[in-house]
């Protein structure tokens, strides 16, 4: 999706150095041209009527002749469209000319038909329709938006259904806004299911529907869920089981840590029921063997990856639930993995792990290294401890189960079991991933768990600082509701020597309610490092101050990297023990509010205060033309309904203001975009926080 300020810059750039030209003298008269569009806008829409602008120095008569000109510009009519040669105004013609058609305005200086300036353009038309693809289930509903491209085009659309076999379903237009429809799925089968918006004649965009029995299909799935019981204690779980065409679970384990005591329970049923008819909204209820029968309030993306938050008696917390990958993805042959651990030590304080685990396939640990801060200290010293271990599978019958014990300052047991993604190369999709508990009582070792995700190998040089070129969102949580978010470009060069070392960018952060914001105009400057080999640990200077007076300096963190700008991060020394996870931000995304449009399934991260209340929204955003950005939707608990605004700047960060409700939604929110679907210019993932000044907040996590 082509958007008009992603040129801005760059078009400035091309109509000051285009209208620098000098006579034909060689002498030069003096005399510039600088070519504008209105909003510097750089796609023009068919049958769109735009006046052009010409800034003439160096002369007093300023007047100009304006032309057009290009490839494609040739016959009667012009098929690039017109432009009047006194006004500037160009009438673009009636049908798009594609993205690779390239129109030039030019304006002829009067006092010297030597020296015009120019500006490119193209005459674009796309709708985009969001989900892109989606799974729906019999009988339930699911809303499409629609956006066209670009963002000044008319967002009117008429909406309609088609199928190759079965009963299609119906799709039903929104009354007040034409670019919001609610589709709804036949109570039968159906194949080849399409929903397509039109914004003019032949110009549509269209979303693929699977069309299935339940929105929780057959198979394997793995789950890690972090929260409180009703105490305040804190409480981490994860499990792994399969799940039968009739509904039956075939085999299935949880291990449960509650107050630092672990169990491990068969998982009897699992159900999903939808929430008045809703795809993307539902209650999910875990039953164990033995145990307690666990509900769960859950949105749905269209990928099918469920976020919940418990909504019974036994306290409260977030979890996340998806498809397992096929069980010969793990353990094909070595495979590093990196991993983010947090928990709690025998005395309650918080307690972050990050590191590496190279696996060599046959059940060996060696290599690896393990970074460590219980409560401000590091057992380890100012080196990184050294790790070895043994993992295993303990059942045939649970192939997504395993079991390991880490051997470094002692020794600490954990399960793990296997979630979605891939072994990858660098370019590959999401990284296979491994939901991770420890097992040891906490008298022994801490209680902690977390993620491992499979490290991307890196051809020589390695993970030096060249690696990391590039900009990336990282997300942190610290003890007494200390969350921050950080957009930041390292500097690291393709020369396969790094760069400087040099981390600029901005970053927000809510401690406690106490609202600190580094903006674009006063961006940080920190730095960052590949430490020891190239195995892929890093340092980063982050947070901190750089505009308060005196500076507050920043807080060094230890970065496990799984690819390039992704990894695992850990504060080195505090008491706040800030963990998270660093996510690249793709270049070729736009980043602007039309980019957006979507239903979005957002859920609650983990808290670190046991006072703040997790919740799961079904977002949806929408814009009903003019430069209107809306925010509607369903949070839990409660059911409350959403309504506000929002905005997206071309950085890729923006803001949510909610006019209702209040609480435990916040009235204002950053958001920071973190993914971007290319192949249809969407915006498919971001991390928003709170930032209303003494509000705490949590980090909610929200994807299409």
């Amino acid at each position: 999706m082509i958007k008009n300020c992603l040129f801005a810059v760059a078009l400035l750039s091309l109509a000051l150095a285009s209208g620098c030209a000098k006579g034909g003298n060689g002498m030069g008269s003096g005399i510039t041209v600088t070519v504008s569009a209105p909003n510097n806008i750089s796609v023009i829409y068919p049958s769109q009527s735009v006046t052009f602008t010409a800034t003439v120095t160096g002369t007093t008569n300023t007047a100009v002749t304006w032309s057009l000109s290009g490839t494609a510009c040739t016959g009667t009519p012009n098929p690039c469209g017109t432009i009047d040669p006194t006004t500037g105004v160009y009438q673009a013609p009636g049908t798009a000319l594609g993205p690779k058609v390239t129109i030039t305005i030019t304006a002829t200086s009067q006092a010297d038909t030597t020296v015009s300036g120019t500006l490119p353009v193209t005459v674009q038309l796309t709708v985009v329709v969001t989900p892109t693809a989606v799974t729906v289930g019999q009988g339930l509903v699911q809303q499409f938006t629609a956006v066209a491209v670009p963002d000044d085009a008319p967002q009117t659309f008429t909406w309609g259904v088609t199928c190759t076999s079965g009963t299609c379903g119906t799709i039903q237009q929104d009354s007040k806004t034409s670019g919001l429809a609610v589709y709804t799925a036949p109570s039968s089968s159906a194949s080849g299911v399409q929903v397509a918006a039109t914004g003019a004649p032949t110009v549509s965009g269209q979303a693929k529907v699977t069309v299935a029995t339940s929105r929780l299909a057959s198979g394997t799935y793995a789950f890690q869920f972090s929260g409180y019981d009703i105490s305040g204690n804190p409480v981490a779980a994860a499990g792994s089981f399969i799940l039968a065409t009739n509904g039956t679970i075939t085999a299935g384990v949880e291990d449960v840590l509650t107050a630092g005591v672990p169990q491990q329970y068969p998982i009897a049923s699992v159900s999903y029921s939808p929430i008045s008819n809703n795809n993307n909204l539902g209650t999910l209820t875990l039953g164990l063997s033995g145990g307690p029968t666990n509900q769960y309030t859950a949105v749905v993306t269209s990928s099918g990856i469920i976020r919940m938050i418990e909504s019974d008696s036994a306290g409260t917390g977030s979890s996340v639930m998806q498809k397992s990958a096929a069980n010969t993805v793990f353990n094909a042959g070595a495979q590093t993995f990196v991993f983010g651990f947090t928990g709690v030590d025998s005395l309650g304080k918080r307690v972050g792990y990050v590191g590496m685990l190279p696996m060599d396939g046959s059940g060996h640990i060696t290599g690896g290294l393990l970074d460590p801060n219980d409560n401000g200290t590091n057992v380890c010293g100012a080196q990184p401890c050294n790790v070895t271990g043994t993992y295993s599978q303990p059942d045939a019958n649970l192939p997504t189960w395993w079991q390991m014990t880490l051997n470094s300052v002692t020794a600490q047991k954990f399960d793990f079991f296997v979630s979605a993604g891939t072994a990858q190369t660098k370019t590959g999709p999401g990284p296979l991933t491994l939901y991770a508990i420890s097992t040891d009582p906490i008298a022994t070792n801490p209680a902690v768990s977390g993620s491992m995700v499979y490290q991307v190998p890196m051809t020589s040089p390695g993970y030096n600082n060249a690696a990391f070129i590039g900009t990336s969102v990282s997300n942190l949580t610290g003890t007494n509701a200390n969350v921050s978010l950080t957009l930041g470009t390292t500097d690291g060069t393709s020369s396969g020597t790094g760069g400087t070392g040099g981390f600029t960018g901005t970053f927000d952060q809510n401690n406690d309610g106490t609202i600190v914001s580094v903006t674009p105009t006063k961006a940080f400057a920190y730095t960052y490092g590949a430490t020891g080999s190239t195995n892929g640990r890093y340092t980063f200077q982050m947070l901190g101050n750089p505009n308060a007076s005196p500076v507050v300096p920043p807080v060094p963190f230890v970065l496990y990297a799984s690819g390039a700008n992704r990894g695992f991060l850990l504060d080195q020394s505090s008491s706040a023990v800030m963990t998270g996870t660093m996510d690249p931000q793709p270049a070729s995304a736009n980043y602007t509010p039309s980019e957006l449009p979507g239903t979005y399934a957002a859920a609650t991260t983990r808290n670190s205060d046991s006072s703040l209340v997790p919740v799961v929204e079904n977002l949806l955003l929408i814009s009903p033309g003019g430069g209107v950005y809306n925010v509607s939707g369903t949070l839990n608990p409660g059911s409350q309904t959403l309504t506000g605004t929002y905005t997206m700047t071309l950085p890729g960060t923006g803001t949510i203001t909610l006019t209702a409700p209040t609480l435990p939604a916040v009235p204002t929110s950053v958001i920071y975009a973190i993914d971007f679907d290319s192949a249809n210019s969407v915006i498919t993932d971001f991390m928003m926080m709170g930032t209303t000044s003494g509000t705490p907040s949590s980090i909610i996590f929200a994807q299409q």
